[in-house]
């Protein structure tokens, strides 16, 4: 069924009117006078609206009152909500965002700034459905020939590769990043994994683990790909509400690791939902989201943690221009990037020059 349809759950009249003028042309309207009317609506109608515009103050359910009814029934990841206020609250804001709604509009409406933000949301959603849906059918795939290809693993093995690199290309894509970005990390995770597991055999890495924790390092970030484009995408410095909701990329990404991705590799998935959601974790404890402190850090998302840091300053992003390899070395040795473990800056020197080199073999240039 075609999704076509906008739901407006707003009890003044004018308003509901006013919203639906500006959406006429290009979809289907329903309306719902207050929150209780608006579940009642979107239950008959769900598989055709596109998007639900939610009004916060509203008689016999306010808006976030129709949010937890709606995420108990586990709604709220199959529509895309976009809340109307005419508050300007960040405790507001934030509370919403941690519902699971996509973005606000605020009264007095503008035209255009409406059409945009709803624009954005059902674009988002249909992507992420999108995802979803090669996600399910590659899942079906692997069940269903699992038993024929026992004897065949060097295939699947290459099948579960094309699969992680095409979700970690997704991401890139909504960064405006290059599909240099996730060779970089790969090979960056490699090189500094194997100093790491040459001068410190008590973290008991070997080649194949390594390999593992490449691969598994390729969706670090995936959690963004929940994470709305006007915050992902903006240039200039981020509101600390909206640093908040960017930093919740970690934990979403274990989410998406644990409940959406099935590589069928049980050490891959530990290690990709353990990088997901730690790979900012800082040595000293001030990372996030765990404040997880020294050796409660995994190694594999310690290795990745550096990395990361390591690419993001060498790199051109929309907020800042590429530092080159030998400021970026010395901003991280000196902690200007946050704390490092002793050992792993350790394994760092020892590589710096193979980190140079592939800065330029894998330049987004090339």
């Amino acid at each position: 069924m075609r999704r076509d349809t906008i739901l407006i759950i707003e009890d003044d009249e004018a308003s509901r009117t006013m919203l639906a003028e500006i959406f006429r042309d290009k979809y289907k309207i329903l309306e719902a006078a207050d929150g209780r009317e608006g579940i009642e609506v979107l239950g008959k109608n769900i598989g055709s609206i596109a998007v639900v515009l939610l009004d916060y103050l509203m008689p016999v359910m306010d808006g976030f009152q129709v949010l937890e009814r709606l995420n108990e029934k586990k709604l709220l990841t199959k529509i895309p909500f976009i809340m109307v206020t005419g508050e300007n609250s960040p405790e507001l804001e934030r509370k919403g965002y941690e519902y699971g709604i996509v973005s606000y509009i605020h009264k007095p409406y503008r035209t255009e700034v409406v059409k945009q933000v709803v624009n954005n949301a059902v674009g988002f959603f249909l992507h992420k459905m999108q995802l979803e849906f090669v996600v399910k059918n590659q899942m079906e795939v692997l069940k269903k020939q699992n038993g024929l290809l026992e004897q065949q693993s060097d295939r699947l093995k290459r099948m579960n590769e094309v699969l992680i690199e095409s979700l970690s290309n997704i991401v890139e894509f909504r960064n405006l990043e290059s599909e240099q970005h996730i060779k970089r990390i790969r090979e960056f995770t490699l090189c500094l994994g194997t100093s790491v597991m040459n001068l410190y055999p008590e973290y008991e890495l070997t080649p194949e683990k390594l390999e593992t924790i490449c691969w598994a390092a390729s969706l670090h970030d995936i959690g963004k790909i929940v994470i709305p484009d006007n915050i992902i995408l903006k240039a200039g410095k981020l509101t600390a509400d909206e640093y908040e909701v960017i930093k919740s990329h970690t934990t979403r990404g274990a989410e998406i690791i644990s409940r959406v991705i099935h590589i069928d590799d049980e050490e891959f998935n530990s290690y990709a939902l353990d990088i997901a959601r730690h790979h900012h974790e800082k040595f000293d404890g001030n990372g996030y989201p765990d404040g997880l402190k020294g050796e409660d850090i995994s190694i594999a998302a310690q290795i990745v943690s550096l990395v990361d840091v390591y690419d993001a300053l060498t790199s051109k992003r929309v907020y800042k221009s590429a530092y080159d390899p030998y400021k970026a070395y010395h901003m991280i040795v000196n902690g200007q990037s946050g704390v490092f473990s002793p050992k792993l800056l350790k394994a760092f020197a020892e590589v710096r020059a193979d980190f140079e080199k592939l800065v330029k073999e894998y330049s987004d240039d090339n």
